[in-house]
């Protein structure tokens, strides 16, 4: 039995380790394994145009993300250059930065603006941030300064 619970515990132990170490920072929008962008492709938004759901057998880790591409050439194209392809606010929700707070980013409400991607909590919220697309980036980039290294609850909480 004893070698039983010491198996159990190895396998705990190694399971929390290797979560522990592929979760990203507050300041990214990842899963709690890390997975960055709910598993779509970054580079794609600019090469094909779309949401592109990426190939769990193509990634790469970012700054402790997993992001997944739907190709190696998106792959080789994002390690070359992370920060052309990188989502605005850490993927967290545009509008919901504006406003001060980290909401998801969803990736299928999206806009590149000035080769900058940006994604948006839900269709409605990115219609809304559409209404003034400038004066929001300029308060959700004035903001993250302050809010990138808190979670959604501390701000949630202020």
């Amino acid at each position: 039995m004893n070698t039983f619970k010491s198996l159990i515990g190895g396998v705990a132990l190694s399971v929390a380790l290797a979560t522990s170490t592929l979760a990203a920072g507050v300041e990214i929008n990842a899963s709690s394994t890390g997975l960055a962008m709910q598993g779509y492709d970054p580079v794609a938004y600019f090469t094909a145009g779309e949401a592109t759901k990426g190939d769990y057998r193509i990634t790469t880790l970012h700054n402790d993300a997993m992001y997944r591409f739907s190709s190696e050439e998106n792959k080789a194209a994002f390690e070359a250059n992370p920060e052309a392809y990188l989502p605005a606010y850490g993927g967290y929700c545009a509008f919901g930065t504006a406003m001060g707070f980290k909401f998801d980013g969803d990736p299928n409400h999206w806009k590149i603006v000035d080769n900058k991607l940006y994604l948006n909590l839900s269709q409605d919220i990115q219609e809304r941030w559409e209404g003034d697309i400038p004066g929001f980036i300029e308060s959700a980039s004035a903001n993250w300064d302050d809010i990138s290294d808190k979670t959604p609850a501390e701000l949630q909480e202020q």
